[in-house]
């Protein structure tokens, strides 16, 4: 769940060192990701009819311009050779056959997706963004995806998300788990006389999870997809600890008022419908977030 970037409160310079303790490359499909990767897969069409009632500026450029951070897998990460991959590209690039668009990923830091979208520079944004109602005063949220926190632990570890006062606990810098869960957390503990907790803070999720692998910190919180996933890559050295919580909505934020979310609006809940959506997230093994309805800015109705 990512939120805008706050100053760290203890910044890990230490990426080089962890390297190399988990694989983040694709599973199974090689090579990277792109609208035709993903069609291929799962068989995406254009649906003549949505992508005709696209605003004529999009329709005219044919290009579906994404901003997205990519370093948070298994949602949006780089491939071995670089390109964007993650279940939130191939969601994404269907979303672009949908609608008869190339998709652009517009690559850069999390902090400026908000703005671009709302200057107008990209369509979409496409990054774990939690739908929040302090967001939906900035931009609308076509809701996605519903995902956790959870929790990660060494292998054989017992660690309790609601007692890890004194832990040293490994996030990824500009989340909700860094700026809000974590330090919540950790003030409890303080303000009941015991030690807090440590928050080690990594500007991309793998740092985070090599950091537990190879035993720097005692635990670490990331939305629930990112964790399952990199328990899965780090073989059998990392486990959960505790169930998930706090479930909240990802959304992909469109401009205020934009005429293009309807649009979008249909293609998702196209591809929910016919089965592609559920297709790309088993593909990831994130399925259990996936939702039924495309619906908008579902935190302020909630």
């Amino acid at each position: 769940m990512r939120t805008r970037y706050v100053l760290p409160v203890l910044t890990v310079a230490s990426a080089l060192a962890l390297s190399g303790c988990v694989d983040n490359s694709q599973p199974a499909a090689t090579g990277p990701a792109s609208a035709s990767g993903t069609a291929a897969a799962v068989d995406v069409k254009k649906n003549d009819s949505i992508a005709a009632s696209l605003p004529e500026k999009i329709k005219s450029a044919g290009v579906l311009n994404v901003g997205m951070a990519n370093n948070y897998p298994p949602n949006e990460f780089k491939d071995d050779n670089g390109a964007p991959a993650g279940w939130s590209v191939d969601l994404t690039n269907a979303l672009g056959k949908v609608m008869g668009l190339k998709v652009n990923f517009d690559i850069g830091t999390f902090d400026n997706i908000l703005p671009a979208v709302r200057a107008g520079k990209d369509d979409m944004g496409m990054s774990s963004f939690t739908d929040t109602k302090e967001r939906e005063k900035q931009v609308d949220f076509l809701n996605y995806y519903s995902a956790g926190i959870q929790w990660a632990a060494p292998k054989g570890k017992t660690v309790d998300p609601n007692n890890a006062c004194g832990l040293k606990v490994a996030v990824q810098a500009t989340t909700y788990e860094d700026t809000d869960e974590v330090p919540k957390k950790s003030k409890a503990c303080t303000d009941a006389g015991k030690p807090a907790i440590q928050i080690f803070k990594f500007d991309a999720q793998d740092q985070a999870t090599n950091a537990l692998a190879v035993g720097q910190v005692d635990a670490m919180s990331a939305d629930s997809p990112v964790t399952l996933y990199a328990i899965s890559k780090t073989k059998d050295k990392l486990q959960t600890a505790g169930d998930a919580f706090e479930v909240a909505p990802y959304g992909i934020p469109v401009a205020k008022g934009s005429d293009f979310t309807p649009v979008l609006q249909k293609a998702l809940q196209s591809l929910i419908d016919d089965g592609t959506y559920t297709k790309i997230l088993s593909k990831w093994g994130v399925e259990a977030g996936g939702v039924k309805t495309a619906a908008l800015n579902v935190a302020s109705k909630g």
